[in-house]
């Protein structure tokens, strides 16, 4: 090869890179889409919006949270699980998503176990019973019998259709055999606003949505679906000590993208956000929320997922609820 040939190829090579400098800085920069199946306002939008702030200075690429609410979930988690732009977009996967919706829907346009591929777990919500501030009771065997002296049954609000908010007031029923009507919302943040202004006397709700209100009274916390009290709200009851033992119940949630995304980009998503669970900030967050953080393994997630679509299952089929 002649110095001439040397020179031009070196030349040539010195322009790609300039060219293509700009080209890669830009791919660095772009966003990544965090999706989410839920209006915003609500525990869900809160979870989200903290981790994602803190995996953004891991990942040093900013993330945009893109709400896409309504059919149980499923319109998000269709969008993310039929996305080819792997490594550039991720889903909040909740009870819904992976563990009620495969028994609630005869045909889902996603199937939750092969279309997406775990990153790992991010919270347990805690689910509190509610009341309206006008509602008239202030304890479990005050609101049975309020809630019996409804001939034509009781109105109750959820996050939404398949909800954890909705199937743990479905086993609350079968429990009790009240007589419940629902009234699904488009996320915890719109269900909490008619809670609030006494359009729905109560519900099932995630201590991430209400824990602001209860303290100032504007809504009424009747009993906890823990095994314990929680160490932030210590007031409030267990069902168990009020008479309904063995009621346990939460919400749960976990990072998912696209199946087909490398397992490299599964591995860096995955660090950034343990880092996150694990940091100063998102700890206070969860904190002041009532959240377990949940940490862990693509592995753990994908295990944990599999117990919950068999115990909810089992209760949909039993109680024949379908959303179809």
């Amino acid at each position: 090869m002649t110095a001439t040939h040397v020179s031009r190829r070196a030349a040539l090579l010195a322009t790609l890179a300039s060219t293509a400098s700009p080209l890669l800085a830009q791919a660095q920069d772009r966003p990544l889409e965090w999706v989410l199946g839920y209006a915003p306002g609500g525990g869900s939008d809160v979870v989200a919006r903290t981790v994602a702030d803190a995996m953004s200075k891991t990942l040093n690429r900013p993330i945009v949270v893109n709400n896409k609410p309504g059919a149980a979930t499923n319109i998000a988690a269709d969008y993310v699980a039929k996305s080819r732009d792997y490594g550039n977009v991720m889903l909040t996967a909740d009870f819904a998503t992976l563990a009620a919706n495969p028994a609630l829907f005869s045909k889902l346009s996603y199937n939750a176990e092969k279309d997406f591929t775990p990153v790992g777990l991010l919270a347990r919500f805690p689910l509190l019973l509610v009341v309206a501030p006008n509602v008239p009771v202030k304890n479990w065997k005050e609101f049975l019998a309020w809630a019996n002296s409804h001939a034509d049954g009781t109105s109750y609000a959820s996050a939404g259709a398949g909800s954890p908010h909705h199937l743990a007031t479905e086993l609350l029923r079968e429990r009790t055999g009240l007589k419940l009507i629902h009234v699904p919302y488009r996320g915890a943040g719109p269900a909490v606003t008619d809670l609030l202004g006494g359009q729905v006397p109560f519900g099932m709700m995630d201590t991430a949505s209400v824990q602001q209100y209860l303290g100032s009274g504007k809504l009424k916390a009747i009993a906890v679906a823990s095994p314990q009290r929680l160490k932030v709200l210590p007031e409030i009851p267990t069902f168990a000590e009020q008479g309904l033992p063995n009621f346990v119940a939460y919400a749960w949630q976990g990072l998912v993208v696209p199946t087909g995304t490398p397992p490299e980009t599964v591995a860096k998503l995955n660090k950034a956000l343990q880092a996150a669970l694990d940091s100063t900030f998102v700890k206070a967050r969860f904190q002041t929320l009532a959240l377990e953080a949940l940490p862990g393994t693509p592995q753990q997630m994908a295990d944990h997922v599999r117990a919950e679509r068999e115990r909810w299952g089992q209760l949909i089929r039993a109680n024949h609820i379908t959303l179809d």
